[in-house]
C-alpha cells in the first residue's frame, strides 16, 4: 500500500511538471512569476539613467543620453565613442563628453524561439530560460517606467510589440511569449528560416539611443544576421545575451553515446583526450568570434548558462 502511493506521489508529480511546463516550454505563470526576481536586480545598485515618468526612480539600464552637458577628463570604464578628440589632441590626454541622462528610455528585446533552442540537459531548455529573461527584463522595464518593446523570432514568424510602458502590455507579451513557447515544440528544428528579416524588422522599429538586448544561443550567425547586427549596434545600445546548456561547452563524462540527428544514429566515444579537447575548443571558438563581434561593435556580452539562477548572470550596467 506504501509502495503504491508513493507511486502515486511521483505520477502526480510528473503530471504537475507537465502541467507547469516542466522546463519544456514557458508558461505565463513561470513568466509572471519572474516579477520577485526583477526586483532583485533593481536592489543591486546598477540604475544609471532617470526615466521621465518615473520620478526618483533610476532605471537599470544604462544608456547615452541625448542633451550635452559638459566636457571633463576621460576616466577608466567611459564610452570610448563620447570621447571629444579635439580637446584630447589639444590637451594631450583624454577627455570625454558628457550627456544628459535620456528621458522615457525605450527597452527592446529581441528574443530568439526558433527551434534550434529546444535544447537542454539540465533544469530547462534554452527556450525557456531565453523566453524567462525577456519576462525579467520587461518586469524590471515596468518598475523602472521604462517603455518595454519585444520582437518574438520563432524561427519562421516575427511578432512585434511595440515599446509601451504599462502593465497590460506587458501581459500580453508574456502571453505571446508562452504561447510560442509551447508551439515551437511540435515543430522540426530544420523549419526555420534566417532571423536577419526579423532583426531588419527591429533596426526599422527602433529609435536612436534605445537598449536592445539580443537573448538567443548564436549558434546561426548569417552574414545578413551581422550586417543588421552592427547596424543595430550603430544605433543603440546593444547587450548580447549569450544562453547556453553546460553540454555545449563541456563534453560528457567518459563513455559511448548515442545521438540521433534527422534520422540518422551516431554512436560516439568521448573517453579521448583529443575528443574532449577537440570539443571544448569547438564552443571556446564560437564564444570568442561572438565576443570579437561584441568587441569590434562596441556591445556588450553577458553569458547565461541555463542551470543557473537566471537573475543571477544578468549583469546590466
Amino acid at each position: 500500500m506504501v509502495i503504491l502511493e508513493n507511486i502515486k506521489a511521483r505520477i502526480f508529480k510528473k503530471q504537475a511538471a507537465i502541467k507547469n511546463g516542466g522546463g519544456l516550454f514557458a508558461t505565463i505563470d513561470e513568466l509572471i512569476a519572474e516579477r520577485k526576481n526583477a526586483a532583485y536586480i533593481r536592489e543591486l545598485n546598477v540604475r544609471l539613467a532617470t526615466s521621465q515618468q518615473a520620478g526618483d526612480v533610476k532605471s537599470a539600464f544604462k544608456g547615452r543620453g541625448m542633451e550635452f552637458e559638459e566636457i571633463r577628463a576621460y576616466n577608466f570604464g567611459d564610452d570610448v565613442r563620447d570621447i571629444d578628440w579635439r580637446v584630447t589632441a589639444r590637451k594631450l590626454k583624454p577627455y570625454t563628453k558628457l550627456y544628459a541622462e535620456e528621458k522615457d528610455r525605450e527597452i527592446y528585446v529581441f528574443l530568439d524561439l526558433s527551434p534550434k533552442m529546444l535544447f537542454g540537459t539540465k533544469k530547462e531548455l534554452k527556450s525557456v530560460s531565453a523566453a524567462k529573461i525577456a519576462a525579467l527584463l520587461g518586469w524590471l522595464s515596468l518598475a523602472n517606467k521604462d517603455r518595454f518593446g519585444c520582437i518574438i523570432f520563432d524561427g519562421r514568424e516575427s511578432y512585434l510589440f511595440k515599446p509601451q510602458n504599462h502593465k497590460n502590455s506587458l501581459l500580453a507579451i508574456l502571453k505571446k511569449i508562452a504561447e510560442v513557447s509551447k508551439d515551437i515544440m511540435q515543430r522540426p528544428a530544420e523549419d526555420t528560416v534566417s532571423a536577419a528579416k526579423a532583426l531588419q524588422l527591429l533596426q526599422q522599429s527602433l529609435k536612436s539611443h534605445a537598449t536592445v538586448f539580443i537573448i538567443s544561443d548564436f549558434a546561426e550567425m548569417t552574414d545578413n544576421s551581422k550586417r543588421h547586427l552592427a547596424a543595430l549596434a550603430r544605433k543603440a545600445r546593444l547587450y548580447f545575451v549569450h544562453v547556453f546548456d553546460i553540454l555545449e561547452e563541456m563534453a560528457p563524462k567518459a563513455g559511448e553515446y548515442m545521438i540521433e540527428n534527422k534520422g540518422r544514429g551516431l554512436v560516439f566515444d568521448s573517453r579521448p583526450k583529443v575528443f574532449r579537447t577537440a570539443y571544448h575548443n569547438y564552443f571556446a571558438a564560437k564564444r570568442a568570434n561572438l565576443k570579437d563581434f561584441c568587441h569590434k561593435f562596441l556591445c556588450h556580452y553577458i553569458e547565461v548558462r541555463t542551470d543557473i539562477a537566471l537573475y543571477k548572470q544578468l549583469k546590466i550596467g
